[in-house]
């Protein structure tokens, strides 16, 4: 049987480094570097050999499970019992004893003092032993009575009690003020939700939420999703119309404007004309006609300190109508307020008090507090991106944004912003003056 062999010579494209133009197309075709694409073509070569490619192979053909464990290892496990090398290092010591590193005075020479003989006190004697062993059994020679509480530990301090008692010799001290606890504090949290029934605190996620869904769940999730975006846009683009067609109106507006000073200049002019005796399109001057006489600049003043004074006068009109409006807006806002903080408690209260009543989708109001209430985050991925390998899941949702969320919609904490730096104390470096720390004796 023949036996195939490869061509001889090289394999690779043919190169040329001194070309001195790479302008045309010849040049360029011969000249290209495809051995990127060679090894990539080879290395799918060698998978379709071994077996097929490998990012096309599913997980069961690639991986095993080891239920029954290595054999090998439970003849190697014996010969550990010899012990490890460390130990054999750490066993080979002298067996003659180190010498002290501690000062001692030598034996032959002496002071000529006898010590003094002194009783041992650093022992436990007998009797306290035998004390110590009855009150570990339990017999102790006295019990400690523990009486009960003659007052209240809540009631007002005696300093109180005592200052009132002497209110004639220290009238001129103010009284002391009980510390009153707020209203709401007695008061249930009121949830943001519009049914007004309390959720959870970790909600419990449904179908549509899964890394494997179904098809009927998740194709009711994804045409919710949808629906909203496509509200979201259409918000959008109404209210860039809006502001456009406001601002043709404004320009429309400020034509007409200048159209009508401009109006009022020709007419102004036509009257100078007309004073100094010449009429557009060639009439006679009447003599009958009563001249008109120029104004002077004293009557044009007081036209205008008119016109500014009637201008003052609106304008403070207008000012003290929205005052009063702004009053009856807050006095409204406050009562309905109330109104909605009530119809929520009694929904609250006529609910089973069940957790899972809410959904936090629908909320009576976005902002609690100073700031507004964080959206959710989407966490839905397209029909392309759905994954049936644990190997190609990406993790998505972040617990701490969704623990903070819930605790604004149901009610337990305003919403606050994030801040980037603290706040420092203001210091101030002064230089002491040392040639005033002298006097003279």
């Amino acid at each position: 049987m023949a036996v195939l062999k490869p061509l001889v010579g090289s394999t690779e494209a043919p190169q040329q480094y001194k070309q001195p133009s790479r302008k045309g197309k010849k040049a360029w075709r011969k000249n290209i570097d495809v051995s990127d694409v060679q090894k990539g073509l080879e290395r799918v070569n060698q998978e379709i050999i071994q077996g097929g490619v490998i990012s096309e192979r599913k997980s069961e053909e690639i991986f095993t499970i080891d239920l029954g464990g290595d054999a090998s290892i439970r003849k190697k496990l014996p010969k550990l019992a010899r012990g490890l090398k460390a130990d054999d290092i750490i066993a080979q010591r002298s067996a003659v004893p180190a010498v002290s590193l501690r000062k001692r005075p030598g034996d032959i020479t002496t002071d000529g003092i006898l010590p003094a003989k002194r009783q041992r006190t650093n022992y436990v004697t007998h009797k306290e032993l035998t004390r110590l062993r009855k009150v570990a059994d339990g017999h102790h020679d006295s019990t400690v009575a523990i009486p009960d509480a003659t007052y209240d530990v809540w009631a007002e301090p005696a300093t109180a009690l005592k200052i009132q008692d002497d209110a004639d010799e220290l009238s001129f001290l103010p009284k002391p003020a009980k510390v009153k606890a707020p209203k709401s504090r007695n008061q249930k949290p009121v949830s943001l939700v519009a049914s007004g029934k309390s959720v959870r605190a970790v909600p419990k996620p449904k179908g549509g939420h899964s890394y494997n869904p179904a098809f009927t769940d998740y194709e009711a999730r994804l045409t919710e999703e949808s629906n909203k975006a496509v509200e979201a846009e259409r918000k959008r683009l109404a209210a860039l119309e809006a502001d456009r067609l406001r601002a043709e109106a404004a320009a429309k507006s400020a034509a007409e404007a200048e159209a009508a000073e401009a109006r009022a200049d020709l007419s102004e002019w036509d009257e100078d004309s007309a004073w100094e005796g010449f009429e557009s399109g060639g009439e006679e001057l009447s003599v009958t006609a009563k001249r008109p006489q120029r104004k002077t600049q004293a009557q044009r003043n007081r036209i205008k300190r008119r016109k500014e004074e009637e201008q003052k006068a609106k304008h403070e009109a207008a000012m003290k109508l929205r005052r009063a409006q702004l009053e009856q807006v807050k006095d409204i806002a406050q009562t309905v307020e109330e109104r909605e903080r009530a119809l929520a408690l009694e929904k609250v209260e006529m609910s089973d008090g069940s957790d899972d009543g809410g959904d936090d989708n629908e909320l009576r109001r976005r902002q609690l507090g100073k700031y507004r209430l964080p959206e959710r985050d989407l966490e839905l991925v397209l029909p392309d991106e759905l994954q049936d390998s644990l190997r190609l899941l990406k993790p998505e949702g972040n617990l701490l944004k969704d623990r903070y969320r819930s605790l604004l919609v149901r009610g337990k904490m305003e919403s606050r912003r994030r801040i980037p730096y603290k706040k420092q104390a203001k210091t101030k470096y002064t230089e002491k003056w040392t040639y005033k720390d002298f006097r003279l004796d």
